[in-house]
């Protein structure tokens, strides 16, 4: 008996009717550069502040515990949020919420260019990574609905391309613009800072009207419901994990900062039951246990979570030890990236032809080249810290940012590779969550690890114990890779 005769008429029409008149919807060149732009804002958001950080303190008087919050807001906020940025895509359509998610990042833009005073930036920053919450998922969620082979593989290469890229241009781009200040004659001394903010304002206006024009409209054909219990849970255990490590050591770490930290391993443990029962009686949950059974997505996040840690606590140390221990200025601070990123975007076009030839091993290759990059740069800054420039920064930063680029868009391709284009949104919810919780966590862990030991080791000291823990994390993610898939899909 054939398939079609045990299927009800009613069915059966339906189906027709959803291949003939709703064709699978393709994502188009330019419908894949938007989506990618969209991609590019919220992480270069998340770090160009760094080097804008010395300037928004002088000019508001914010202190460090406000300087923390101004990085930590919106990173909080844009980790708690991500899962249920993707499962409302899923529901209401990734367009829809690719566009407001974008409308939103414009706004809270502006509003966090216009910031009067330290708390209102605060405010202005958690709202922004609210919008940026809502756009970034839907971008993975498009790229996996609306593709397919090897354009499947080569969109999610470029989109891991465009994940380093945007971490590393970042800097550079608030470099650029603090020193700048091309609105000086409004806003005065304070232009430059407000700068890295007003500059989304346009390009969010451009993605706006390419999105509405190019990308298609997808959705999942069987929506769930929102986990309420799940979102509440899993955003108990980000707050109670991610606040008292970002805001400790700037607030000296007062009672509620321990307390939060006690309650992290309940508030995890909670919620994976939670989801785990929903899981077992047949409901959605946020985040369902059984995608987490997919070996190559648990075996991906295994080594996005180490990447991630160095990668975070990585580019805030740099600034800050760049500026404040060499004095260099924020444009000479973030383009002295500027070797790191060009040696990722050659990577990542070199990364889709290796991975045909040699598989995930080119993840383990890119990791031993990243920790020969922090090798020789730990090397440099012991050799000749006081001398430091541009030029000796060179060598080590672009050998790892060549092993990154090795890394990061591969890795993004296994962990998504056998997740279902229904659960598309979750798969990059729970991938980007993964990635944004962990470089947080790196601020948090090497940031603190190194302005704690500067004022009695010296600027030199601390970032090379720094570098020598990134190190540490970057030979987990090597051995975690032998671990991976042998092929790439």
């Amino acid at each position: 008996m054939s398939e079609s005769s045990v299927l009800p008429k009613t069915d059966t029409a339906t189906a027709s009717a959803v291949r003939h008149d709703h064709p699978a919807p393709v994502l188009g060149a330019l419908g894949l550069f938007t989506v990618l732009l969209g991609a590019a804002l919220p992480l270069i958001d998340f770090f160009i502040v760094n080097v804008a950080l010395p300037t928004i303190d002088h000019d508001l008087a914010a202190g460090p515990a406000l300087l923390e919050l101004v990085v930590a807001g919106y990173g909080l906020s844009y980790a708690v949020l991500l899962v249920l940025g993707g499962r409302l895509g899923d529901m209401a359509g990734r367009r829809r919420l690719f566009l407001l998610g974008m409308a939103a990042f414009g706004l809270t833009s502006l509003a966090c260019g216009l910031a009067p005073n330290a708390w209102t930036l605060v405010g202005a920053r958690v709202a922004q990574g609210a919008a940026a919450a809502l756009m970034l998922p839907q971008v993975l969620a498009t790229i996996q609905a609306a593709t397919s082979g090897h354009r499947r593989a080569r969109a999610m290469s470029l989109y891991g391309a465009t994940a380093g890229l945007s971490m590393v241009a970042g800097q550079i781009l608030g470099g650029v613009l603090v020193a700048a200040a091309p609105l000086s004659s409004v806003f005065g001394e304070s232009a430059g800072w407000r700068s890295v903010f007003l500059v989304n304002v346009p390009v969010a206006a451009v993605g706006l009207i390419l999105a509405a024009r190019a990308v298609p409209e997808t959705r999942s054909e069987r929506p769930a419901p929102i986990d309420v219990p799940g979102t509440l849970l899993l955003a108990v255990s980000l707050v109670t994990l991610l606040a008292p490590l970002t805001e400790g050591r700037a607030a000296g770490w007062p009672l509620w900062t321990w307390v939060s930290l006690a309650l992290f391993p309940f508030a995890a443990v909670a919620f994976y039951r939670v989801e785990r029962n929903a899981d077992r009686r047949g409901l959605v949950p946020l985040v369902p246990p059984s995608l987490l059974r997919l070996e190559s997505l648990r075996r991906g996040l295994a080594l996005v979570v180490p990447f991630s840690i160095g990668f975070g606590g990585f580019m805030f140390v740099i600034a800050v030890a760049l500026q404040q221990g060499l004095r260099l200025g924020p444009a000479e601070s973030g383009l002295s990236m500027a070797p790191m990123a060009v040696a990722f975007f050659a990577a990542s076009l070199a990364g889709p032809r290796l991975v045909r030839r040699y598989g995930s091993r080119v993840v383990t290759a890119g990791g031993l080249i990243q920790a020969a990059g922090v090798v020789v740069l730990a090397l440099t800054v012991w050799r000749d810290w006081s001398g430091l420039g541009l030029l000796g920064l060179m060598p080590g930063l672009a050998i790892a940012g060549f092993g990154q680029g090795l890394q990061l868009p591969v890795l993004f391709r296994i962990v998504l590779s056998d997740v279902p284009p229904e659960r598309a949104g979750v798969g990059g919810g729970v991938m980007t969550t993964t990635q944004q919780a962990a470089l947080a966590l790196g601020v948090a862990t090497l940031g603190s690890l190194f302005l704690a030991l500067a004022p009695g080791s010296g600027m030199r000291d601390a970032l090379i114990v720094t570098l020598l823990v990134q190190l540490a994390a970057v030979a987990l993610t090597a051995l975690l890779s032998l671990r991976l898939p042998r092929t790439v899909a």
